[in-house]
């Protein structure tokens, strides 16, 4: 059974990122959709009353929302769907304690944001879930569509490949898809794959990949989106695969500025899996 997040707060955004995983789900032999929502706790007064309106009275409306939205999606693939509804003060909390409590093997969720405000106060949750490193996040723009995941675009520094590829995660989550990967190295240095360092650390990272029937490339460019935006579109990759770090966003190759226009500015979902 392969038990899948998907928060959601409504929005459009949302909805697009769970129709996704609907339909991700629905290509899986075995999986099940959980809607959650997590509604801010009430606040009272001094004397304990409440100051906003009846907690009971909020969350029949939001169980009513997801009864809707579990029904709308239903209609897009025949998946087991669940709904989750928690009081508490921020998503990331709640999400973490739930994953670790249920066996959740991958969240899917949506980001909004286009202008810098936009990007702090919208994109905020999936940039911070993406952080915990519970489990394998995908993140799905607001324009992406569901489309079957056979190429896997892994972008890579191979730098200290054996410390900084976390094996495992990687090639459990990978497993779920069975796709191609595609290592793609982004690099000013045109000699870079010449040296004896690299050619050790690629052959580690074929190891790691074997099963995937990994192909190689290496792209001479100084802009990293760039790079990856054409050549995510030149060869029609599915999903975007990252390793974020757990002394910064992501380190390497994926720094944040690059990572973070990714996630925003991609047309493709981004998929991080932790150490």
């Amino acid at each position: 059974m392969i038990r899948i997040l998907v928060p959601t707060d409504f929005s459009e955004t949302a909805k697009n990122a769970a129709r996704y995983a609907v339909q991700l789900a629905g290509a899986l032999s075995d999986a099940t959709i959980i809607l959650y929502n997590v509604a801010d706790k009430i606040a009272v007064g001094s004397d304990g009353s409440p100051l906003t309106e009846d907690k009971n009275d909020r969350f029949i409306v939001l169980n009513a929302a997801m009864e809707n939205l579990k029904s709308e999606l239903g209609e897009l693939s025949p998946v087991a769907i669940e709904f989750m509804l928690e009081e508490g003060s921020t998503l990331t909390d709640n999400l973490e304690r739930y994953v670790r409590n249920h066996d959740v093997a991958l969240v899917i969720m949506g980001i909004t944001g286009t202008t810098r405000l936009e990007q702090i106060f919208m994109g905020s949750n999936a940039l911070n879930v993406m952080n915990l490193g519970v489990c394998p996040v995908i993140i799905v723009p607001p324009d992406a569509t569901y489309k079957a995941v056979n190429r896997v675009l892994f972008a890579c520094d191979f730098k200290d490949v054996a410390s900084s590829v976390p094996a495992a995660p990687v090639k459990a989550i990978l497993n779920i898809f069975k796709p191609t990967v595609l290592v793609v190295n982004v690099d000013t240095d045109p000699h870079v794959e010449e040296t004896e360092e690299y050619k050790t650390e690629r052959t580690k990272l074929e190891n790691i990949l074997q099963d995937y029937n990994p192909e190689f490339y290496f792209l001479r460019m100084d802009d990293f989106q760039d790079a990856i935006s054409s050549f995510t579109a030149d060869r029609n990759i599915d999903l975007i695969l990252t390793i974020p770090k757990k002394h910064g966003f992501l380190t390497g190759l994926f720094t944040p500025s690059h990572t973070k226009k990714l996630a925003y500015h991609s047309h493709v979902p981004i998929l991080a899996v932790h150490e």
